[in-house]
């Protein structure tokens, strides 16, 4: 697979690991401006009820862009996420197993979530077994007009969240719809990807909710182990 562009994401989904680990090179972007009820500070996991998001708050100052955006400590919201995670995957096959890797996330504090899913990243990629070529990106790149067409024309894409988009001053782009994954790859409104099937593997759950494609990489790796790496 070509060079991409991905957003951010807190223990993002298959999706987006698929792409890591497929693509020849990544740029994350972290000019854009922050865009709410996306994976940049979310998560998705599966528990006995069903799927249930993990948000991490955010604190928004003058800057709105992803790299300057701080995280709160409002809520004890790093304690309510590690219980959730040993509640869902407490019975899974490898969670005992990665535990003590997983967990300094939510003891340790960060100032940027830029920085934390940065940290994130590279200890999952350890864990699956991937080296992906991966940077930052150095100034905004544009999105691609037809990419960002075909996103608002989605039925439901609000006003509202069309205004969140970054705004630039746009020239000819050299990013193609094909490469830019930063809201294609959404928990609430994801533009189909002809390049991503999700494929079955063993949940703790299966049997009470099917299977539930597309979870945090957290779902891949304490169900599967260092076998995830197969399902990418």
């Amino acid at each position: 697979m070509q060079n991409i562009l991905l957003s951010t994401t807190y223990f993002g989904p298959v999706q987006w690991y698929q792409k890591l680990y497929r693509a020849e090179h990544v740029e994350i972007e972290q000019w854009e401006s922050f865009q709410k009820q996306t994976y940049r500070n979310r998560c998705l996991i599966a528990t006995t009820q069903g799927v249930q998001v993990l948000t991490v708050p955010i604190v928004r100052g003058e800057s709105p862009l992803i790299k300057d955006i701080r995280i709160s400590d409002h809520g004890n919201w790093r304690h309510l996420h590690w219980n959730a995670l040993q509640s869902a995957y407490g019975d899974s096959p490898f969670f005992d197993y990665f535990q003590d890797d997983i967990k300094p996330f939510f003891e340790k504090k960060w100032e940027y979530l830029l920085d934390f899913n940065e940290a994130i990243r590279v200890k999952m990629c350890e864990l699956i077994d991937i080296q992906p070529k991966v940077t930052f990106t150095e100034e905004f790149t544009v999105y691609s007009l037809q990419f960002t067409d075909d996103l608002l024309a989605s039925p439901s894409f609000s006003a509202k969240e069309a205004a969140e988009l970054p705004s630039v001053n746009c020239k000819p782009s050299t990013v193609n719809k094909s490469q830019d994954f930063r809201s294609a790859i959404n928990p609430k409104h994801p533009v189909e990807d002809p390049d991503f099937t999700a494929k079955p593997y063993y949940q703790v759950y299966q049997q009470k909710h099917g299977f539930l494609p597309n979870l945090s990489i957290l779902d891949l790796l304490f169900n599967m182990g260092r076998e995830g790496i197969f399902f990418l």
